[in-house]
């Protein structure tokens, strides 16, 4: 399943709660500057890489899980090899995230379904940042 235009469009104008899973700490990874956008941008973003639970980045906790993240899921985005994401679609599925948006150069395609089949949206090989620029910015 692919979103069209107007779906990408829709989701990252108003997003909802975001996961942004696989976070890093570290500046200059793509992970990092993502979230330091949307965070500037006014959104709101859930920092989640077990390998950093507990520690403070960007301003806030970072947690262990989608299952430490208090409200509903509207988008899981998804900075993990491509070969790692079926834990997260599972965490996803678990909790009833609404989508799936998986970051520039990954695929799963097994995953990918999986995810459909439970009724989460997918979108793939797209970047959260450059979509909400270009939609906020006209570009």
């Amino acid at each position: 399943m692919n979103y069209s235009d107007d779906l990408i469009h829709q989701l990252a104008k108003q997003p909802g709660a975001i996961a942004l899973v696989g976070f890093s700490p570290r500046s200059g990874r793509a992970s990092n500057d993502v979230a330091q956008y949307l965070i500037q941008a006014g959104l709101h973003v859930y920092l989640v890489n077990p390998m950093y639970a507990q520690t403070e980045s960007l301003g806030q906790k970072v947690l262990m899980s989608l299952e430490d993240i208090p409200e509903h899921i509207h988008i899981v985005d998804i900075f993990r090899k491509s070969e790692d994401i079926g834990p997260i679609i599972d965490q996803a599925i678990r909790v009833k995230a609404d989508n799936i948006w998986l970051q520039l150069d990954i695929s799963n395609p097994e995953e990918e379904d999986k995810a459909i089949q439970a009724g989460l949206g997918v979108v793939k090989n797209r970047c959260l940042k450059i979509e909400h620029m270009r939609i906020q910015f006209g570009g």
